[in-house]
């Protein structure tokens, strides 16, 4: 199953984490099949997140499973993008 997960970068202590296209079975931080946005928590509110919803929306058409925080992370991007 394909899913769009957290992938860890960064250093020890200050996380970021790419939003990635990935079959389940691999590790976290294995090869992907696309990098669709990333997510810093240590930057500022309006920095945090930035995701290509054309592309999020894309896999999820193909079958793609967004998990919990990546779905929330979509509706943030999405609310930031209304503004």
């Amino acid at each position: 199953m394909v899913k769009i997960r957290l992938k860890r970068f960064g250093a020890a202590k200050r996380p970021c984490y790419r939003v990635v296209v990935q079959d389940s079975q691999k590790p976290r931080d294995g090869v992907c099949i696309e990098e669709i946005g990333t997510f810093q928590p240590i930057a500022e509110e309006k920095d945090q997140v930035s995701i290509d919803l054309e592309r999020a929306k894309y896999w999820i058409s193909v079958g793609a499973q967004p998990t919990d925080i990546v779905k929330k992370l979509m509706n943030r991007q999405a609310a930031k993008k209304a503004e």
